[in-house]
């Protein structure tokens, strides 16, 4: 029986599928080895951690366990650490600690991982120094992956402050610590804080280029950015997704398709070319560069299509007054059972404006909250307002904007204020700069605008 089970566990261990793993499982069970601790933990660490894995029944099978101890807690969190619900992890070492089982140096590795993958706000900010004091608790304050998991939970918040005061605590750093730092002053756009813990560093990895690239990037200072992925090349260290999307955002605003399709080519030279990320970002490229052809091109190449993929698709057809393309493109999404969001119908109001289509946007607003369940957000109403403007239906865009579920801005009001421009409408003109003055009181523009109105109505005396 015992040979049977290291044969299972090795089997387990070495499995490519979920679908073999069950069999592997169901075989365990027929086997009376269900409760075989080392089985169980190579079973449970490839449901929870695999690529090809299934945390669902991970979870399942954690749940199953008559004596849990801190290496199954350690299996289950690290899978939760790095999923799309890293809270869970909080949740199992919460739980963990409630049944006075001791955490270990893996234990808050994967944890700091998955709190500092959390989404950010006052709370988890807290959470950040409570966990800190478990480290100090437990005695893992000298741990140099612990020490680095800290670093980066810090600087995840955007906290370099905290992050140093770790740095500068550690017996030993390397490579991971420093770049740590680098990336908790690019998180609170600190970028000259940054370059210089950059420059300082002993020896760079990619996550320290790619921070520093993306930060560039980020801050509209595209040049520094493109730059800095050159010297990242000719010291032979190898970009990751992250790097090339932020490169190819630096070409887009500086609109520069030379350097573009450089990127571009290297991107298929070095085998990125299947990342649906970096197509994406290609296709908004040479969208805002004026190259539709190439923006077509590699959208058709594609084998698979994000949501993201279809929506920066149809607003690139939107933008550049090609809106039957745009409509056409929705139908093929929907085929392919892509459900759309809000971006996809705000790209599609942009087509309408364009076409100035104005019943046919009219039904696709109540058809986007009636039929897909969207809210329609603030830059939906304003592509509405610009859609009855240009129409001359200024009462219903008064009416639309005053009935908005949420406060309404300037720029829906400024959007129907130069639609009251166009058809010279002053009592209207004067009722939106009224909301406008409301909003911004110390706005002076807005009488200039009035002013357009009165001149276009032929009303010289107000105008003067």
């Amino acid at each position: 029986m015992q040979s049977l089970a290291v044969t299972l566990a090795s089997m387990a261990e070495n499995c490519p599928s979920m679908s073999l793993l069950k069999q592997i499982h169901a075989f365990t069970i027929c086997n009376n080895l269900r409760h075989h601790p080392i089985l169980l933990a190579k079973i449970l660490r490839f449901a929870a951690v695999s690529p090809a894995g299934d945390l669902l029944y991970a979870q399942h099978l954690f749940d199953q366990i008559p004596q849990l101890d801190t290496f199954f807690y350690n299996t289950l969190i690290r899978g939760y650490s790095n999923s799309p619900w890293p809270a869970c992890s909080v949740r199992l070492f919460n739980e963990m600690r409630h049944n006075l089982l001791d955490p270990d140096g893996f234990t808050f590795t994967f944890m700091l991982k998955a709190r500092s993958r959390m989404k950010m706000s006052l709370p988890a900010i807290m959470d950040s120094d409570e966990i800190h004091g478990a480290v100090f608790k437990f005695g893992f304050l000298t741990h140099l992956y612990v020490q680095n998991g800290l670093i980066h939970l810090y600087a995840s918040r955007g906290i370099p402050m905290s992050a140093h005061r770790v740095f500068n605590e550690m017996v030993a750093v390397d490579v991971v610590s420093w770049s740590g730092l680098v990336v908790a002053h690019v998180k609170a756009r600190e970028l000259e804080h940054a370059r210089w813990i950059f420059d300082q560093m002993p020896e760079r990895d990619v996550v320290s280029w790619t921070a520093m690239v993306a930060g560039y990037s980020q801050a509209k200072r595209s040049r520094e950015a493109l730059e800095l992925f050159r010297e990242m090349r000719e010291v032979w260290v190898r970009p990751d997704e992250v790097t090339m999307v932020s490169v190819i955002s630096a070409c887009t605003n500086l609109g520069d398709i030379g350097t573009g399709l450089d990127v571009h080519k290297y991107i298929n030279e070095n085998g990125f070319g299947w990342m649906i990320s970096l197509c994406n970002a290609l296709i908004d490229m040479y969208a805002k560069c004026g190259c539709m052809d190439r923006a077509w091109q590699v959208f058709s190449n594609m084998n698979r299509k994000s949501l993201i993929t279809w929506n920066t698709m149809i607003m690139a057809c939107a933008n550049y007054g090609n809106p039957e393309d745009a409509f056409a493109l929705f139908s093929c999404m929907l085929n392919s059972r892509t459900l759309p969001d809000g971006i996809t119908f705000l790209a599609l109001l942009t087509a309408y404006v364009h076409k100035g289509w104005v019943d046919e946007g009219c039904q696709l607003f109540e058809r986007m909250q009636r039929d897909y369940r969207i809210q329609a957000g603030v830059e939906h109403y304003r592509c509405m307002v610009d859609l009855l403007g240009h129409a001359g239906r200024l009462e219903e865009a008064y009416n639309l904007i005053t009935g908005m579920p949420m406060p309404s801005n300037d720029v829906v009001w400024g959007a129907l204020l130069a639609a009251c421009r166009i058809y010279g409408d002053v009592d209207m003109g004067e009722r939106v700069v009224q909301k406008l003055l409301e909003l911004k009181p110390h706005e002076g523009g807005y009488y200039v605008l009035l002013r357009d109105i009165y001149a276009v109505a032929g009303q010289r005396v107000e105008s003067k």
